[in-house]
């Protein structure tokens, strides 16, 4: 039986279009700052524990609400717990609840949406089960599901990663659906290949470079509703400490000690930030039809 010639797909094709240096010629400075702040910070949160000058836990009333300087870099809490310490550590579940959201979201929607956008029996039936999902917004739902299961990590993620779901599921759906009628894949259909054999060698190499694109945009949103969920009590368990639940917890002080709202919220804005423009970097490089819009 004849081998069917393996199609490009749209990432290999942005590999081989310009090398690395010349994207980021092309592409201006702001994605090369982008990506060593985000070095940066993930550095810091993953190397916390080397570093950080006091327990972010550990709790001395005699220290309650210090101003910076001293042994404490940027103050303290309410509860005379190390700033610097907690926004430092607090990243570490922060940026793992992001990245195991986005982790989840992309898989989950890559196997619904190739089975939805192939077989058109299921198509149906699939696309309207997500079709409920985003009528629910996504913070009343995370808000329910956490309710209903409790605050914790594992909780968190999957009240973020339901509502993100549909939407790589769509993505994917839609670039399965044009793929679908290359003639390739009729070909490949005609020599007899196998249902599986069709969907990962032939159109799943074609949803790559959406699928990072949009996993950075889940990872940058699904910190932010972290921090939002925890900042109205819907999130982590207090005792743990994230970004939101810092900001949460310091703003009945922030008259007091402004730098509880404000370190940990930098942290957040500028982690956000790296990762979007990553994303549009990545969109930027990996999708020829702008690229061809542009010349």
């Amino acid at each position: 039986m004849a081998n069917v010639p393996q199609p490009t797909s749209a990432f290999q094709v942005a590999l081989h279009a310009m090398s690395l240096p010349q994207a980021w010629r092309k592409l201006g400075p702001a994605p090369v700052v982008a990506a060593i702040m985000l070095i940066l910070i993930v550095l810091a949160v993953i190397l916390a524990p080397l570093y950080v000058p006091h327990n972010p836990m550990s709790m001395d009333s005699a220290n309650r609400l210090q101003p910076s300087g001293g042994d404490f870099w940027i103050g303290t809490d309410a509860y005379g717990r190390d700033l610097f310490s907690r926004v430092v550590t607090g990243g570490q579940v922060s940026l793992l609840i992001g990245i195991g959201a986005a982790v989840t979201s992309v898989i989950l929607g890559l196997l619904i949406g190739l089975v939805a956008g192939f077989f058109r029996w299921a198509d149906g039936i699939i696309m309207r089960i997500m079709d409920s999902l985003m009528a629910i917004p996504a913070i009343l739902l995370a808000i329910a599901l956490v309710s209903l299961v409790g605050p914790s990590v594992m909780s968190v993620i999957v009240a973020i990663t339901i509502p993100e779901v549909p939407r790589v599921v769509r993505l994917v759906r839609s670039v399965v659906l044009s793929a679908r009628e290359e003639p390739y894949i009729e070909a490949a259909l005609a020599l007899g290949s196998s249902m599986p054999k069709i969907l990962w060698q032939h159109l799943m190499p074609n949803t790559i470079a959406p699928l990072i694109v949009q996993g950075t945009y889940i990872c940058a949103s699904a910190i932010l509703i972290e921090a939002i969920l925890s900042f109205l009590g819907a999130g982590v368990s207090t005792e743990i400490p994230t970004w939101g639940n810092i900001m949460a917890e310091g703003r009945d002080y922030f008259r007091v000690n402004p730098g509880l709202i404000f370190w940990p919220g930098l942290m957040l804005s500028l982690c956000i930030l790296s990762i979007n423009l990553l994303g549009d970097t990545a969109r930027d490089v990996l999708d020829p039809r702008l690229k061809k819009r542009e010349s």
